[in-house]
């Protein structure tokens, strides 16, 4: 795994401070191993660090010019999903507990 691997896992990612986008020079990799890496990320623009990040590479399928493959995840939870997720809750009886099934209660 390189940093132009990297890059892509950081791809649609920015700084929280400038938010300029992530680009190699913002990955420094501090430990490359056979199943391992540790990467630090680093705003190339400001300077803010992101910490320290290990990344298992081990059973990570692919050839040398596809070590990944992105799936299609669902959108990011919004404003919109937790005022419904309140409005549900907030209309709950007073016996909710009742819908979780027993397996589960004392878990």
């Amino acid at each position: 795994m390189n940093k132009s691997d990297i890059k892509k896992l950081l791809s649609n990612m920015c700084c929280s401070e400038c938010k300029k986008d992530f680009d190699e020079e913002s990955i420094v990799i501090l430990r490359n191993e056979k199943d391992l890496i540790v990467i630090q990320i680093v705003c190339s623009n400001c300077g803010k660090s992101f910490g320290i990040a290990f990344l298992g590479t081990a059973g990570v399928k692919g050839d040398e010019n596809k070590p990944l493959e992105f799936q299609t995840c669902p959108k990011p939870i919004d404003y919109d999903d937790v005022i419904e997720a309140h409005n549900f809750i907030d209309k709950l009886e007073k016996d909710w507990s009742k819908y979780i099934p027993d397996e589960l209660k004392n878990k």
